[in-house]
């Protein structure tokens, strides 16, 4: 065969879109966007399926985390062990997930962002809620697919009895699109289910009152925006910090923040607005956060008013922020934005 018989002429700019395109859609529907119908990404169904097949159950003692990372690496997830147990962590976070679905054991980091201690260090076990999205997985319930080798099967999508895409919420990144998913009060999305299933003409904002975040906070009611929310999928809610005046002590404690920001950062800004002098009322603010939950202490000086100096940081500081709605889902293996 003539060297130029071996060489392929190929149009480089439709070569590079075709792959770009193929690319991207294998972003979108193998890792950045949750499945509609169990509202996971493919990393974290195989960490549950991986644990569940370890028998690393609620009632059983922790695992290491190594152990389960390895088993989910080995047989079922075709890329890093960082992205294995960086979701895993996530799932066992009391701070980024609003009901739980695996049960941590050791350093799993802080609300501040601090990461968790390596996979050697930690054990891990699932919550009863975990199992619960795998309930009756062996009866068929479920198509399987086989595995990146072909030698094994894994679940297509879990048969989740709870409605794990809004009481958990979700967030990705993708290619050229991202999503953001508000999380919601268990026992108001189930009272919203029922209520649909009587009556599909249902308003779904007399039994879905707002977003329930994780890290609590205030969230300013609009009627509006929330109905828009429920409708389209896009829109965003204002949270505020939830906080109390400690007269004995004359300091404000800051114990709920916005889900967009961290006790550090907000910290950070007081402190530069008291550097530069546009706030002049505070002589010393620290983070008290301890095992019992976030507090954010801001000593005050003689004589000020608590609420008035909470209403000019709310304006000035992240203690008041935005949480963006995008509910981009994939809808048989394609994204779309649903509303809720």
């Amino acid at each position: 065969m003539l060297e130029q018989d071996r060489i392929i002429k190929i149009n480089i700019e439709e070569e590079m879109k075709s792959s770009y395109i193929d690319y991207s859609m294998s972003v979108i529907v193998s890792r950045a966007l949750p499945d509609v119908r169990d509202g996971f990404k493919p990393v974290h169904r195989r960490i549950l399926f991986g644990m569940m097949g370890l028998g690393n159950t609620s009632d059983k003692p922790y695992k290491k985390s190594a152990r389960v990372v390895g088993e989910v690496l080995g047989k079922y997830h075709p890329h890093g062990d960082s992205s294995v147990y960086g979701a895993l962590v996530r799932m066992a976070q009391p701070w980024a997930m609003r009901y739980m679905l695996v049960d941590g054991q050791g350093n799993y980091g802080s609300v501040d962002g601090d990461s968790a201690a390596a996979m050697r260090y930690t054990e891990c076990r699932l919550q009863k809620i975990g199992e619960e999205m795998m309930q009756d997985l062996d009866k068929e319930t479920v198509d399987m697919q086989t595995n990146f080798d072909d030698s094994l099967l894994e679940p297509t999508v879990m048969p989740t009895r709870i409605p794990n895409l809004l009481v958990n919420g979700a967030s990705g990144i993708a290619v050229g699109m991202a999503s953001s998913i508000a999380s919601f009060n268990l026992k108001e999305v189930c009272d919203t289910t029922i209520a649909l299933i009587k009556n599909p003409a249902h308003v779904i904002a007399d039994t879905l009152l707002a977003p329930d975040f994780v890290g609590g906070g205030y969230i300013l009611y609009n009627k509006p925006e929330l109905d828009k929310i429920y409708d389209t999928g896009r829109g965003s809610v204002r949270v505020r910090a939830k906080y109390t005046y400690d007269k004995k002590y004359n300091c404000i404690d800051v114990t709920e923040i916005p889900p967009t920001t961290t006790a550090e950062a907000i910290i950070d800004k007081i402190v530069e607005l008291v550097k530069t002098n546009k706030v002049r009322e505070i002589s010393d603010i620290r983070d008290e956060t301890d095992l019992t939950g976030l507090k954010i202490t801001i000593d005050l000086k003689r004589g000020v008013h608590a609420d008035d100096l909470m209403l000019r940081l709310y304006k000035m500081t992240p203690l008041e922020d935005s949480f963006s709605c995008n509910f981009n889902v994939l809808v048989d293996g394609k994204p779309k934005v649903y509303g809720v």
